[in-house]
């Protein structure tokens, strides 16, 4: 399980460059609308970290790819959602020590404790649930 762990992780850091890089390229450079490119973003992203986690983490061979797709991007919306709430909760709620009360910098360690809730969050539904045998 640790190895699946650290390929999830490997995946997961591939899909925020795949992620972040789409939605400034379709933000900035094509001037779509902010909600469409992040929207798109997040779905090119959750789509390639699901190829790769079927393959390489999880190294299914369910033929029921559509039932796993659909299990894959349910817990990653319910994992953007964790990470609002969580974010939003650090950031105007939850004191973080050593953090001044407003600012960038608590944004953004707000931002990497939400990333490593839903990672956890991710892995395990996805190790129970999706990848965990044929349906």
């Amino acid at each position: 399980m640790v190895d699946q762990f650290l390929r999830f992780c490997v995946v997961g850091a591939s899909g925020t460059v795949i992620d972040f890089g789409l939605t400034y390229l379709l933000k900035e450079k094509a001037k779509c609308h902010p909600y469409i490119a992040n929207a798109c973003g997040f779905i090119i992203a959750a789509t390639s970290n699901y190829i790769l986690n079927r393959i390489w983490s999880f190294q299914s061979h369910n033929p029921a790819i559509g039932t796993e797709y659909g299990l894959f991007i349910l817990f990653a919306l319910v994992g953007l959602l964790i990470n609002t709430a969580v974010l939003h909760l650090f950031v105007t709620h939850i004191p973080i020590p050593f953090v001044p009360l407003k600012g960038k910098l608590r944004f953004w360690i707000a931002k990497a404790i939400a990333i490593g809730i839903v990672t956890i969050w991710n892995f395990f539904m996805n190790y129970f649930f999706t990848f965990a045998h044929p349906f």
